[in-house]
């Protein structure tokens, strides 16, 4: 693959913003993309733009969002498209982008994500999710988003012998990294007996065990090598990436304890990245449920299959240890706005590895490898891309 860069990147911060709309929320991640280019640039050089989006506060602009955003924000001009894949919009948004620079058309591209989700009432919003999975089969029939997930959990319990504990330390290690994260929705710390007492929602998942519905925006611009040093002495190189599908409803799985579409995007982006694993210095991973994280581990071969709880007890995943994961807080502290969680990732690392976290406290010491992993609803797509600083 051609050399491809980020070489800026912007994002709100994610959380509850009445007082803001999908244009206003967009419009700040863009102009604090532009103000990320070290050494400046004009707009005019973005010529295209592809932004993430699910349902854009609840079907408030279901068609030509894109346009409407692009020309807010003074790009009347560019193609611009929106990418829809549920959870995953903004992931695919951002290979997108990454594919339309790769295939030489054009230089500079704009991949971006916005979603505004807190407007919508409790029952909406469960309506919203539940359209990402199967309608006929899963949603018409009364299984909730967290309820597939809960399935999930259930099963893994059962074959690897998984505890109720094991799942709170991954709520309890990323809300410790999102008090440090100024961007995150929810800057507090909880410990593992607040976790385990928290209300159920679909056993064996707590409140805590679940990610919130949320507001926001992020943009990266993707550049062409040969173009990037012109922007920033500090490129973050798109070393890899893949993508992949499966069966939307859990039931027609041939198994649940693992994402297929995971395994085979984590393999292509390893693939053409020229690196495994064991290179990774930070991991950005979908954790919509505390569940999803730890099949992540091994999904994404962090770790052996059912070493899982292993992993994540040996403190490797947290700040400081050998592998971190979710440093920014994860979809559970950071928060989920659904088109833009993907691009999100992506700033994180972009940040990580230019060492430009705001806070000392946590920053990954010397990182130079990293990738995000972007999922939707509950598998049924899944994109994977690994980074090298520049």
């Amino acid at each position: 693959m051609p050399e491809v860069a980020i070489v800026g990147a912007g994002q709100t911060r994610f959380g509850d913003f009445p007082d803001r709309g999908v244009k206003e929320l967009f419009a700040e991640a863009y102009q604090e993309t532009l103000a990320s280019v070290d050494r400046g640039m004009d707009p005019a050089d973005i010529q295209a733009a592809y932004i993430g989006c699910l349902s854009a506060g609840g079907g408030f602009q279901l068609g030509q969002l894109a346009p409407l955003l692009t020309s807010y924000v003074g790009l009347p001009d560019i193609p611009s498209l929106r990418v829809e894949n549920a959870c995953a919009s903004g992931g695919y948004a951002l290979v997108a982008a990454i594919c339309a620079v790769a295939s030489g058309r054009y230089d500079l591209v704009l991949a971006a994500g916005v979603e505004k989700m807190r407007d919508a009432s409790a029952n909406r919003a469960r309506y919203w999710l539940g359209v990402s999975g199967d309608t006929e089969y899963e949603r018409l029939a009364g299984l909730t988003f967290a309820g597939i997930y809960a399935t999930m959990a259930r099963r893994y319990m059962e074959e690897y012998a998984l505890k109720r504990e094991h799942l709170a330390l991954v709520a309890v290690k990323n809300h410790a990294h999102g008090a440090q994260n100024p961007k995150a929705q929810f800057q507090r710390q909880v410990d593992v007996d607040t976790v385990l007492r928290g209300p159920e929602v679909a056993s064996p998942l707590g409140v805590w065990d679940c990610c919130s519905t949320t507001d926001g925006a992020a943009c990266v611009l993707v550049a062409s090598a040969r173009v990037a040093r012109s922007f920033t002495d500090r490129p973050v190189y798109v070393m890899g990436w893949g993508a992949a599908s499966d069966h939307l409803a859990i039931h027609d799985r041939a198994r649940i304890t693992s994402l297929r579409a995971t395994v085979s995007a984590c393999r292509q982006a390893y693939q053409q990245a020229g690196v495994g694993p064991q290179d990774l210095d930070l991991a950005e991973v979908h954790d919509c449920f505390t569940i999803a994280e730890i099949m992540a581990y091994s999904d994404l071969g962090l770790c052996e299959e059912g070493r899982n709880a292993a992993l994540l007890e040996s403190g490797a995943t947290r700040l400081g240890g050998s592998i971190p994961v979710n440093v920014s807080g994860g979809l559970k502290a950071k928060g989920h706005p659904l088109g833009a969680t993907g691009i999100g990732m992506a700033c994180e690392i972009f940040w990580q590895l230019r060492g430009q976290a705001e806070l000392p406290s946590r920053q990954v010491k010397d990182a130079q490898i990293a990738l995000s992993h972007n999922v939707g609803g509950s598998g049924g797509s899944a994109v994977v891309v690994v980074y090298r600083g520049g």
